[in-house]
């Protein structure tokens, strides 16, 4: 790969890590999509209760961004009080392979990795 593509703006805006998944791996994301998946229709209370430490500010910008981008679907009953309910499109369950084998491998690395951190910050030569 030529070293000076990285620099072109084009591929950069077209390039999947940057587009793609900027947009799905902060922690909310890959949160919500994975409580989804559990619960596959929730209201947006019971999603915030299932993420307690999310603001229903930082909630609704993920939602909105998930449905922006095709993965959750969001659904309002025209009814009072409203009612919105959100799922995982075809494409979000389409993620789900590939979330569930990274949250696998976080589950059967995460002890070595916090002993490593462990070690780490009790090393005087950092």
């Amino acid at each position: 790969m030529d070293k000076n593509k990285l620099n072109d703006d084009i591929y950069i805006r077209n390039c999947p890590i940057r587009n793609v998944l900027a947009r799905i791996c902060d922690k909310w994301s890959i949160l919500i999509i994975f409580t989804l998946e559990q619960f596959p229709v929730m209201r947006f209370g019971e999603l915030h209760r299932m993420i307690p430490d999310i603001s229903q500010k930082m909630l609704t910008v993920t939602l909105r961004t998930l449905e922006e981008d095709g993965l959750v679907s969001r659904k309002v009953y025209a009814q009072i009080p409203p009612k919105v309910e959100y799922s995982l499109t075809s494409r979000g369950k389409s993620l789900l392979p590939h979330l569930n084998g990274l949250i696998q491998w976080a589950k059967e690395q995460m002890n070595d990795i916090l002993q490593d951190r462990r070690n780490e910050s009790g090393n005087p030569s950092i």
